[in-house]
C-alpha cells in the first residue's frame, strides 16, 4: 500500500449537499452530525434517512463517514443515545467523534466494533492523555489545535494511535472544551453545541501604556496548504477541514485545493524521497486564490504547529468574513454539487420464453446475477430490444450508470414491464450489497456482543473532606494557613495548592504540621507534551515528601500521567473534567478518588447524578469561574510578552464588565475568569453535606480570603457586592 492511502483528507458535511460536494471533490471521509448531540447545533445537519443514505453512498464510493456525538449529555439524553445511534450503526457507520467520557464508555459498551475517536473538545495535548484514551478504547484522537508538530511526533512515538488534526478553517481562541464564556454569560453552552461566540466581540485591555481596544480573542482562520509536507512528515493520519456551518461550496472548494496539494506532495515524495520532495513542493496560485476567496476571516495564519502564540494570529481589527464571489460559488456548484457520482456498470440480460429472466451486472471486479420470474410466450406484442433496454438500463437515482448493455432475447419473449423493473431493482440492490460487502460493510461480522464491563477497576478510597480550599498565590496560602491555625477545631480540609508554588524554596515550611489540612498539588489548567521537567518535579514531590497527599487534576492528560506514574496517590478532579452523567461518573470512578461536579449542571441535576451513582463528589460553592484557558496570550497580543507569572490584567467588554486575565508563564497559558465570583449562599451553613464543598481563590486578597473562609467554614455572615450563582438554577440547554 502506498503512502497516498495512509493520509486521509477529512471534510465537513453540514448537509447532504455538503456530503456530495466534499466526496466529489476528493475527500476520503466526511464528518457530520445527525439531528442530536452534535457540537454544531445550528447547522442544517442530517435526519435519519438522509444520514443512512449518506453512509451507503459514501461506502459505495469507498469513502468513510464519522458521526459527531461531541457534546456533553445529560442523564435523560444518555438514555436516548442507543435509539439514536442504532440505525446508523446498522447502516455501517465508520466511527463516532466523542467529547463526553460517559458517552465514550456507553458507545464502547453498547456498539462493539464502532470506532471511537476522541474529539478535540477533550483538549488532549500529550501522549499521557492519548495513552489513557487508547486504553479506554479509542483508536483515534483529535488533539487540541494548540499542540505543535513536535508534540504530534512525540505522541506518535509513544502511543500507537491515529491522529486527526485540523488543517483549515475557523479557530477557537480557547482550548476547545475548556470554554464557558458563552455558557456563563448567556446560557448558550459551547459544550452543548450552542456557542454564541463572545470571542468574536471587541474588548479593551489595560496595558502598561494605557487601554488598548480590539478583537483580542478572535483568531484568524487556519490555512496550512503550504505546510502539507511538514504535516505529513509529523505523522498526522487524517487532515481535517473545519466548516460544518458553511455552505457546501466551501467544503467542495477547500477539499479540491487540498486534494491536489496533498497528491502533488505524495507523488514527489514517492519519486524523490521526503527531504527533496519538501524542497520541490509547490502550491498552485489558483489553489491559493480559491482558498482565500472561500469564507476567510480577516486573512489566514498557519496555526500553532510551528509557534506557540502571537499577535499575528489574531484578527485584532475585525473578525468579519470576507465576501465570497458568487461566480466562484456557481463554478464550484457546477463541478461538484449538481450530480451524484455514478459507478459504471456492465449489464447483460437473458430473456428466453420458458426460462427465468436473468440479469448479470458487474462493477469493476464485483459481479452479481439477478434471477426473475419465468419469461412468457408473447400472445400479441413480444418484447423489443428497444423496450427492454429502456427499462433495464434506467438506473435513475442510484449510484450507477449503464456502461454497456448486452441483450439476449428470443423472438417471442414477453415479460410485463413491472417484472422487468423488479429484475433491475433486484440486480442493482444485489450489486450494491456485494460492493459494500467487498469494502468491509454490509455484513454482521462487525457486530459483537455488548458489554458493560469497564477496562479498569474502580478505585477504592474512603477519605472524604467537608471542605476543600483552592489556592493560587502564596498570600492566599498564608492567609488560609493562619485561619486554620486560629480555628483548630475545624474538620480536616483539603488544600489544593497551585503546583507551581512548590518550586519556591522551603515552600512546605509555610504550612506547619499543626495545620489541620491535607495538601494536594493542583496541576496546571493545561498540560503540554514538552513539560517533562515540571512532571518530574511533581513525581519527586510526591515520592519524597509524605506531606503531599495527592493531586488536583484538570485534564485527561493529567489523569493519564498520574494513573501511569503514581497510581496509588489520591486524585481529585476539577470541574472542567466534565462529569455530566452516570456513565461519566462510572469512568471517573476508575480514574479518580473524588469527582468535582461541573459548572453547567443545575443543582437538581447535580443532586440526581449523585443519587443515581453514589461516590465521593465535590461541589464548588465559591470562586471565579474559569471562562477560558488559552495558549494565545492577551498580554502579548495587546502589548508584549511580560514573563511575569501570575500577572493579572483586565479584559473589559462592551458592557463595562472586567474579566481578570491571569498569566501563567511557566506553562505559557492564560486563564480568563468571570467578572464576578460564583457564590452559592445556600451552601453557607455548616450542616452535613453528602459532598465536599469547595472554595476556590483566584484573585482574592487577604481580607477577602478571611471573609469567605469565615462564611463557609464557620457559618459567619458575609456579603458580596456582586456575584453570580452560575447555573445553579438555570442550567444549560
Amino acid at each position: 500500500m502506498g503512502r497516498k492511502n495512509q493520509v486521509e483528507l477529512l471534510a465537513p458535511a453540514g448537509s447532504p449537499d455538503g456530503l456530495y460536494g466534499a466526496l466529489h471533490a476528493g475527500a476520503d471521509a466526511v464528518y457530520l452530525a445527525g439531528n442530536r448531540f452534535g457540537a454544531r447545533a445550528y447547522a442544517e445537519n442530517f435526519d435519519t434517512d438522509e444520514l443512512t443514505a449518506g453512509i451507503r453512498y459514501s461506502h459505495l464510493l469507498g469513502k468513510r463517514v464519522y458521526l459527531t456525538v461531541n457534546t456533553l449529555l445529560k442523564e435523560a439524553e444518555l438514555q436516548e443515545l442507543y435509539a439514536y445511534l442504532e440505525p446508523f450503526y446498522q447502516a455501517g457507520l465508520d466511527g463516532v467523534i466523542v467529547q463526553d467520557l460517559g458517552v465514550f464508555a456507553y458507545i464502547r459498551d453498547h456498539f462493539p466494533g464502532l470506532e471511537l475517536h476522541v474529539s478535540t473538545q477533550m483538549s488532549l495535548c500529550t501522549s499521557y492523555g492519548a495513552g489513557l484514551m487508547k486504553e479506554l478504547g479509542a483508536c483515534r484522537i483529535v488533539p487540541a489545535r494548540e499542540i505543535s508538530l513536535e508534540d504530534i511526533r512525540s505522541i506518535k512515538e509513544h502511543v500507537d494511535i491515529e491522529i486527526e488534526s485540523f488543517i483549515h478553517g475557523a479557530m477557537c481562541y480557547c482550548y476547545s472544551g475548556q470554554c464557558l464564556f458563552s455558557s456563563i454569560l448567556g446560557g448558550r453552552s459551547g459544550n452543548r453545541g450552542r456557542c454564541a461566540q463572545p470571542c468574536r466581540l471587541p474588548y479593551s485591555v489595560q496595558t502598561k501604556n494605557g487601554r488598548s481596544k480590539g478583537h483580542f480573542l478572535s483568531l484568524k482562520d487556519l490555512c496550512t496548504i503550504w505546510d502539507i509536507p511538514a504535516l505529513i512528515q509529523a505523522g498526522i493520519d487524517s487532515f481535517k477541514i473545519e466548516g460544518r456551518m458553511k455552505r457546501p461550496e466551501y467544503a467542495a472548494g477547500t477539499v479540491s485545493a487540498y486534494r491536489r496539494a496533498i497528491d502533488r506532495y505524495l507523488e514527489l515524495e514517492e519519486e524523490y524521497g521526503s527531504v527533496e520532495a519538501t524542497t520541490r513542493f509547490w502550491v498552485d496560485p489558483e489553489e491559493e486564490k480559491l482558498l482565500s476567496s472561500l469564507y476567510i476571516r480577516s486573512q489566514v495564519q498557519n496555526g500553532y504547529y510551528k509557534k506557540h502564540n502571537g499577535a499575528e494570529m489574531v484578527t485584532i481589527q475585525s473578525p468579519a468574513y470576507t465576501e465570497t464571489d458568487d461566480t466562484v460559488l456557481k463554478e464550484l456548484a457546477g463541478r461538484f454539487l449538481q450530480d451524484k457520482k455514478r459507478l459504471p456498470v456492465t449489464m447483460e440480460a437473458y430473456l428466453y420464453e420458458g426460462a427465468p429472466a436473468v440479469l448479470n451486472l458487474s462493477c469493476g471486479e464485483i459481479a452479481v446475477t439477478a434471477v426473475g420470474e419465468e419469461v412468457e410466450t408473447a400472445q400479441n406484442r413480444p418484447l423489443t430490444e428497444e423496450n427492454v433496454t429502456k427499462h433495464l438500463t434506467k438506473l435513475g437515482d442510484t449510484c450507477f450508470v449503464s456502461d454497456s448493455f448486452r441483450l439476449n432475447l428470443s423472438d417471442t419473449a414477453f415479460l410485463p414491464v413491472g417484472r422487468l423493473n423488479e429484475l433491475r431493482r433486484q440486480g442493482i440492490q444485489s450489486l450494491e450489497e456485494a460492493l459494500l460487502s467487498a469494502g468491509g460493510y454490509g455484513s454482521a461480522e462487525r457486530f459483537g456482543e455488548a458489554s458493560s464491563k469497564s477496562p479498569m477497576p474502580p478505585r477504592i478510597s474512603s477519605r472524604k473532606y467537608a471542605f476543600s480550599i483552592g489556592l493560587e498565590t502564596l498570600a492566599q496560602l498564608d492567609s488560609t494557613v493562619q485561619f486554620l491555625l486560629d480555628h483548630p477545631a475545624l474538620d480536616r480540609v483539603a488544600l489544593y495548592v497551585n503546583g507551581d508554588l512548590f518550586s519556591e524554596n522551603d515552600f512546605l515550611k509555610r504550612i506547619p504540621v499543626e495545620t489541620n489540612a491535607d495538601i494536594f498539588a493542583a496541576l496546571p489548567p493545561v498540560l503540554r507534551e514538552n513539560e517533562g521537567a515540571f512532571l518530574q518535579e511533581m513525581l519527586s514531590l510526591k515520592k519524597n515528601d509524605p506531606r503531599i497527599t495527592g493531586f488536583l487534576v484538570r485534564t485527561v492528560d493529567e489523569l493519564g500521567f498520574l494513573t501511569k506514574e503514581l497510581p496509588d496517590c489520591l486524585i481529585h478532579t476539577d470541574a472542567n473534567l466534565y462529569c455530566f452523567n452516570t456513565e461519566a461518573a462510572r469512568v471517573l470512578r476508575c480514574l479518580a478518588d473524588c469527582v468535582c461536579l461541573p459548572y453547567e449542571l443545575r443543582s437538581g441535576e447535580q443532586s440526581s447524578l449523585m443519587e443515581n451513582y453514589p461516590q465521593t463528589y465535590e461541589k464548588i460553592v465559591y470562586g471565579r469561574i474559569p471562562m477560558m484557558v488559552t495558549a494565545n496570550c492577551v498580554v502579548r497580543t495587546a502589548d508584549k510578552c511580560c514573563h511575569e507569572n501570575g500577572r493579572i490584567i483586565s479584559l473589559k467588554d462592551r458592557m463595562g464588565k472586567n474579566f481578570p486575565v491571569v498569566t501563567n508563564c511557566r506553562h505559557c497559558c492564560n486563564t480568563i475568569y468571570n467578572s464576578v465570583p460564583l457564590y452559592l449562599p445556600r451552601e453557607h451553613s455548616a450542616k452535613d453535606h453528602s459532598y465536599t464543598r469547595s472554595v476556590r481563590f483566584t484573585t482574592e486578597k487577604k481580607q477577602e480570603v478571611e471573609a469567605v473562609l469565615g462564611g463557609f467554614l464557620l457559618g459567619e455572615e458575609f456579603t458580596l457586592d456582586d456575584y453570580t450563582t452560575g447555573h445553579e438554577k438555570r442550567g444549560v440547554e
